[in-house]
């Protein structure tokens, strides 16, 4: 297993990402406190240039890519949106051509937001894990480097967002974060242990996805269909293994939601604080408030992942 990145090296892709992405927020929001009965952060990943925390991972990954293969031309990835952003972003920032794989039906906004900054943009397969399979193949034929969803640069670059929370809020006592792949959660374990930190780590999964879920329970790699409607973000059918061990090794508890949950989790977001969550970022929230009991009277943070919600989810949501 990987060693998860020290706080020297969390410090420097800080000040890598600093001159394009500010710290991101870290507020109460008195409304959503009055709901779970505790002390609440919500750490705000949607307040960056592409909505989302991965471009962090995405500058930290394209910046060590240029200095280890300097003639590199191009980058192809398979994402359902956010992964794909952050390489977009990056790939444009260091000169280099980016080719994106989504899924056919995919969110359509954040598809355009893909073309935006730049990307071609491919469509194949039905879910997430044939994309990734297509672009693996294009990779070699058109002789561009794959970036994976999970990578340890990846980690290293997201871990700066919990760097801030944890250094903006003493004392959290639980910290709930999604799992798509899991550079999130791991981000937060690196960050954690770089501090020294006892606060509990509690990753979030969809219930119509769960395999990181029955991955945990079970301890050992599961994979489980996704089905989830709701939180593309998270429509995992395969864990990451290094992931997955991280996740093993440092959670204190993988939980489930349901679509309706995180849907009811994004409507009172936008009531409360005047945010968008798209479906997975709204998982932390909505699985704290199933679980509101455990930490009443506690200091607890949701980590709100991503705000890329399409309009069409967001009619639902506010119907």
């Amino acid at each position: 297993m990987e060693t998860l990145p020290k706080l020297q090296e969390i410090e420097a892709a800080k000040a890598l990402i600093r001159p394009l992405i500010r710290e991101t927020p870290t507020y109460r929001w008195p409304l959503l406190e009055s709901s779970v009965g505790c002390d609440l952060w919500i750490k705000h990943e949607n307040h960056t240039p592409v909505g989302a925390f991965k471009i962090r991972g995405g500058l930290v990954y394209m910046d060590e890519l240029k200095r280890r293969e300097p003639a590199v031309k191009g980058v192809i990835a398979a994402t359902t949106g956010n992964h794909g952003q952050s390489i977009a972003f990056a790939a444009r920032q260091n000169g280099l051509r980016a080719v994106i794989v989504v899924p056919h039906g995919n969110n359509p906004e954040k598809n355009a937001a893909m073309r935006s900054l730049g990307a071609e943009l491919v469509e194949h397969g039905r879910e997430f894990q044939e994309a990734l399979a297509y672009s693996r193949e294009l990779a070699a034929k058109k002789g561009l480097h794959a970036v994976p969803s999970f990578h340890p640069w990846l980690v290293r670059g997201v871990a700066t967002y919990a760097l801030e929370m944890f250094r903006s809020v003493e004392g959290l006592d639980v910290v709930f974060v999604p799992i798509g792949l899991g550079s999130g959660f791991c981000g937060i374990a690196a960050a954690r242990e770089a501090l020294g930190l006892k606060t509990k780590i509690i990753g979030v999964v969809s219930e119509h996805a769960p395999a990181y879920a029955l991955s945990y329970e079970r301890r050992e790699f599961t994979e489980q269909t996704s089905t989830t409607a709701v939180a593309e973000g998270v429509a995992c059918k395969t864990p990451d293994r290094e992931a997955l061990a991280h996740v093993l090794a440092h959670a204190h508890d993988v939980v489930t939601v349901n679509d309706d949950e995180a849907i009811q989790a994004m409507r009172e977001i936008i009531q409360a604080t005047h945010n968008i969550a798209e479906g997975a970022g709204a998982l932390a929230f909505a699985a704290l408030k199933k679980h509101r009991e455990a930490w009443r009277g506690r200091k607890a943070a949701c980590v709100l992942t991503g705000g890329n919600a399409s309009m069409a989810m967001l009619g639902r949501v506010l119907k």
